[in-house]
């Protein structure tokens, strides 16, 4: 059996020791549940992978957006080369959900479009967790939603072996029953073909071929390119697994249609008794379609709906989920074979996210079961609730910078990694008041003489406002005081966002003044500054995470400094103080011990705009479809990310609205995604 084998270039330092230590001991004593607090930039992700290596636990991480798992999933595929590294997310491109407005009396049909190259990494996750144990799963929250019986998923598959007899017409009734395709045309994923005494397979997780030379027995097996035709390797065995993660026999599938026809007679009984008779002819003629399909078929839009009869669960049971692969796959109480970790990556952020996604299914879904569009069975098919979710989990470690209440109240062991292994320390915070007279600089004067220090040095200031109105009003000011500065906030296109970010870091700008500076993700070594105006004003912007993680702006760079402009101390300014010095006293502790001279990170500066061909000006100037072909350029070229990147944003962004029920906004931007497309087809 494969073990887990870390392979970096560098070994643990700063504060990782320590955390690594601590964190393995806390899983040897069977704690259930830890936090590790890590400071940005100290490198908590290698943490957590030499922990996985100590423990030799199957592990689920969990982030909150398919680009932060993605870039988690390539970092451990870079630890650990030769073991299961997979990843997890939704497998829609696009997905609008079944939804009705009484108020518009508007109803909107599911509409979906499933990525094929995603839906094969999914099975490959399943498949993995099925097969071995050196296996490491990095997620969205998908992994809370409907996956289909893991036992039933086993059951199904085949296991091929060199010599053995093989009966080809039974062979392809079970692949049938599997949910493979047979086809005399190419071969794509998830489909057969049989030309003689030559059977050839491409399973829903590859795409190479298996090809097989038959007698009585099998003869030959060889692993085929399935576009120059040569053969790989010629192998002894050979697995496959189900084309789609629900599999059900056929005395299941009757099953279900009795329990199904029951539930629609009681619905349409009290429908009647209500009066209701739009909806009772509305279910009737939907709920019969629905049957009608899946038995002629096998499937029908939204079949979904009807999982609950499928897997034979009772009602309010949770359905299936990637949880449950773990835990069968691991062994759990039926097989007695050990357990898994579960991460929760930026755990202040995920974990709000992990426990709205049960209330805004259950909103939609009441309103299609009241309105007669679905029978009230349809609201099983959901997502995990918090805790179901919690239930299912063995043990956990929430990882963030800035953990929330929660964290700390649940947690049986809480790990800080305060020191980074380059040396840098947290920026030292001053407060001053934001009015002046008396012989007192006011917040703006006081930031002007501020920023003019840190241009003589050559340095860079981030300057953090409340409001739109603010952050312009004050960049005319600097402007007015010959100082070289831009203001970034959401109304800001993105070409113009990355072309500023581009020229502070270039010095063709001193100062950037903005709202929410950590929704920008401007972690840039030239910033020495960082300026809270109107600290004290609490709220969102201004609460001791957002207040943390703003500080953190500057922990880039050797000569770091805060300001935060307060006429009064919240609660939320002392609390983000205290926790600053508390770090900043063990980091600079810590380089004294050791010797070591913090040094300002270096970054390289890309043109970000040139190597996307993209001239601003150009840009600016363009009109119609050339302007609209140009924004739409840098939209795909916005944050500097890949142009899939930028689609997967929108498409969660669309995702987000439908769950909030903002339909019309979700089809505005169903239609942005479509455009992005086409472009990325030309």
């Amino acid at each position: 059996m494969s073990k887990f084998k870390l392979k970096s270039s560098y070994k643990p330092s700063g504060s990782q020791p320590d955390a690594i230590k601590g964190l393995v001991s806390g899983l040897e004593k069977d704690i259930r549940t830890q936090t590790l607090l890590g400071v940005t930039g100290s490198g908590k992700t290698f943490t957590i992978a030499n922990v996985i290596e100590q423990t030799q636990m199957p592990t689920l991480v969990i982030a909150h957006n398919k680009t932060l798992a993605a870039q988690l999933c390539n970092e451990f595929r870079e630890f650990f080369p030769d073991n299961a590294v997979e990843y997890f997310v939704s497998y829609y491109d696009y997905y609008q959900p079944e939804a009705y407005i009484p108020s518009s009396d508007t109803y909107i049909e599911k509409e979906a479009q499933i990525n094929q190259e995603i839906d094969r990494l999914r099975h490959a996750c399943t498949q993995a967790l099925l097969s071995r144990k050196d296996v490491i799963i990095v997620a969205s929250v998908s992994a809370i939603y409907n996956l289909g019986n893991p036992k039933d998923y086993e059951k199904e598959v085949i296991h091929l072996r060199l010599g053995e007899e093989l009966d080809r017409r039974g062979m392809m009734e079970r692949l049938i029953n599997m949910q493979y395709e047979r086809t005399n045309a190419d071969l794509k994923r998830g489909q057969f073909r049989m030309r003689g005494q030559v059977f050839e397979i491409v399973p829903v997780n590859e795409e190479r071929i298996y090809r097989f030379e038959i007698s009585n027995k099998i003869d030959v097996i060889e692993l085929v390119d399935p576009v120059t035709r040569q053969v790989k390797t010629e192998l002894s065995d050979a697995w496959f697994f189900p084309a789609k993660h629900y599999v059900i026999s056929e005395s299941e599938r009757n099953n279900a249609f009795t329990s199904i026809r029951a539930e629609l007679e009681e619905r349409l009984a009290y429908f009647k008794k209500t009066g209701k008779v739009l909806e009772y002819e509305r279910l009737k003629r939907k709920t019969n379609y629905d049957l009608e399909m899946i038995e002629h078929i096998g499937y029908c839009n939204g079949i979904e709906n009807y999982s609950r009869q499928f897997d034979g669960r009772k009602e309010g049971e949770p359905a299936f989920t990637l949880l449950d692969y773990f835990k069968w796959g691991t062994g759990g109480a039926e097989r007695g074979m050990g357990n898994f970790l579960t991460v929760v990556d930026e755990s202040h952020v995920t974990l709000p996210q992990i426990r709205g996604m049960f209330n805004g299914d259950r909103a939609r879904k009441d309103t299609l079961i009241e309105h007669g569009f679905r029978l009230p069975s349809a609201r099983d098919n959901r997502p995990l609730t918090f805790d179901e979710f919690i239930a299912r989990t063995q043990h956990m470690i929430f990882v963030s910078a800035t953990p929330a209440d929660y964290e700390y109240q649940h947690s049986e062991q809480v790990v800080e990694q305060i020191v980074r292994p380059t040396g840098l320390v947290d920026p030292e915070i001053i407060v001053l008041p934001v009015t002046g007279g008396k012989g007192k600089k006011s917040q703006v004067e006081d930031i002007i003489e501020r920023i003019k220090d840190r241009i003589t040095k050559g340095e860079r200031t981030l300057v953090t406002t409340l409001t739109k109105k603010m952050a312009e009003d004050l960049t005319d000011y600097l402007k007015d005081q010959k100082i070289k500065v831009a203001y970034l906030h959401s109304d800001i296109l993105t070409i113009e966002r990355i072309e500023i970010i581009t020229k502070l870091r270039k010095g063709e700008v001193d100062v950037i003044v903005g709202v929410n500076l950590l929704r920008e993700g401007l972690d840039i070594p030239e910033v020495s500054l960082v300026a809270i105006l109107d600290a004290d004003k609490e709220g969102f912007l201004r609460n001791e995470t957002s207040l943390v993680q703003t500080i953190g702006r500057a922990a880039r760079n050797v000569n770091g400094q805060v300001v935060m402009y307060a006429d009064v101390s919240t609660k939320s300014i002392e609390s983000a103080i205290r926790e600053t010095k508390r770090r900043r006293e063990i980091q600079l502790a810590y380089n004294k011990e050791h010797g070591i001279t913090p040094k300002t990170i270096e970054k390289s500066i890309r043109n970000i705009l040139e190597e996307f061909g993209i001239s601003s000006s150009k840009a600016k100037t363009a009109k119609g479809g050339k302007r609209k072909e140009q924004l739409l350029k840098l939209d795909l070229s916005g944050d500097a990310r890949p142009i899939n990147e930028i689609i997967q944003d929108k498409e969660q962004q669309m995702r987000e609205a439908a769950k909030a029920l903002e339909f019309e906004l979700a089809a505005i931007l169903r239609d942005e995604i479509r455009e992005l497309k086409l472009y990325k087809k030309k």
